[in-house]
């Protein structure tokens, strides 16, 4: 008996488990991102925010809205680095951190740059790369982005920078709800 077909038969199988267990912890992050608000839509805008990042720190730190109401959230990188605006819980936040880690590892992330050629190729192969999500912007240095979201309840929110060591740097504030 040739064990070589068996051997590739059973690693295709595991590749597809992987594939299928993937994507399910990314349908989970889908429902967690429903549970803290909603993407918004412009008709619905209570008010326009500008957020500013920098290198180790954002500006304003602290955000304060009702339950339910709709921010459009214009984000400007002014700093020398790669940053991240993301809308969520702080365990939210821990659990997005080895994704941002992965986009590193892959080369997608570079310290000044997004290389979205290979963030295109990681999709393509894996279904997974291109760092987009309607609570969450990615901006290279100079870059102007925007997040419309709805909050949903009073939960403890932070708006944060997830690429490895700038959350831990600083690059993270506060999100106060209110009824």
């Amino acid at each position: 008996m040739n064990e070589k077909p068996f051997l590739v038969a059973v690693l295709i199988v595991l590749a597809f488990i992987f594939q299928a267990s993937a994507g399910g912890n990314r349908a989970h992050s889908h429902d967690q991102v429903t549970h803290i608000g909603r993407p918004g839509k412009m008709t619905e805008v209570n008010q326009t925010i500008l957020v500013t990042m920098y290198d180790h720190y954002y500006k304003p730190k602290l955000l304060s809205f009702k339950e339910g109401e709709t921010v459009r959230f214009v984000i400007k990188n002014d700093g020398s680095f790669v940053h991240e605006f993301s809308i969520a819980t702080p365990i939210m936040h821990k659990a997005h951190e080895p994704e941002m880690l992965m986009l590193v590892e892959h080369g997608i992330l570079e310290p000044d740059k997004i290389n979205w050629d290979i963030a295109k190729a990681m999709q393509k192969s894996m279904g997974h790369g291109m760092h987009n999500e309607p609570n969450s912007v990615l901006l290279e240095p100079g870059k102007t982005g925007e997040i419309i979201w709805t909050f949903s309840k009073n939960i403890d929110l932070e708006f944060a920078c997830n690429i490895p060591g700038h959350y831990e740097s600083g690059m993270v504030g506060t999100i106060h709800l209110t009824h």
